[in-house]
């Protein structure tokens, strides 16, 4: 994937992304502090400004870094900053790339994924957004070259997404609730997945039902 088919496909699927935002901030009322609805379409909204009048012959590292400062500027929130900490994370594995395969769409994940354990002092199992990227980024890398490799993303977080229910929250003010975490679904972890399923549909021009919704 080059620049102007990676800006255009950024923009579409944050537009399906703000979608998920009432479901988002539901889930983080319960859960944490109920801005999440907000940062996510805050967020993807600044970012879509910035977008519409991006240089389209940068290279794909440099939309990134802008993706991150309109994420971060849009919305004080920790998640927020994990989020654009993770970007840039991933724009430094990019470097020079003139073109995205889908082993640098991995490495840039990983780095990502680095990022915001880092950052936010946390690990698989903590019940956060962690719990649905790494096993998503490991079904990217153990995908056949032959295989589709968006669908076994999006299969491997939301079953993460679901296995967040048995977990308890170990990080951020749903830490809080102690052993009361058990049985609700992680915000952040179902974020990323939102997020996955609206790359696809932006990609494929099809909208399909959101998987692991809480009922």
């Amino acid at each position: 994937m080059k620049t102007p088919e990676l800006i255009s496909t950024i923009k579409k699927a944050l537009n399906l992304l703000v979608n998920s935002a009432d479901e988002l901030r539901d889930l983080d009322q319960v859960l944490g502090d109920g801005d999440l609805g907000i940062t996510v379409s805050a967020g993807a909204n600044a970012v879509i400004g910035m977008l519409e009048s991006a240089d389209s012959n940068q290279k794909p590292a440099q939309v990134t870094r802008v993706c991150a400062k309109a994420f971060a500027n849009a919305n004080p929130s920790t998640m927020a900053a994990l989020v654009a900490g993770g970007l840039l994370a991933g724009s430094k594995i990019w470097n020079d790339k003139e073109e995205i395969s889908r082993s640098d769409a991995e490495a840039f994940i990983r780095a990502a994924a680095d990022s915001i354990a880092q950052r936010g002092k946390s690990k698989v199992g903590d019940k956060t957004i962690l719990d649905a990227i790494v096993p998503a980024c490991d079904a990217l890398r153990d995908c056949p070259a032959d295989g589709d490799a968006m669908e076994a993303v999006i299969t491997a977080a939301a079953a993460a997404v679901v296995e967040t229910r048995n977990l308890q929250s170990r990080r951020g003010r749903a830490s809080w609730l102690q052993d009361r975490s058990i049985g609700l679904q992680d915000p952040g972890a179902t974020a990323f997945l939102r997020l996955l399923e609206a790359w696809r549909d932006a990609t494929t021009g099809e909208v399909s039902e959101p998987l692991a919704r809480m009922k």
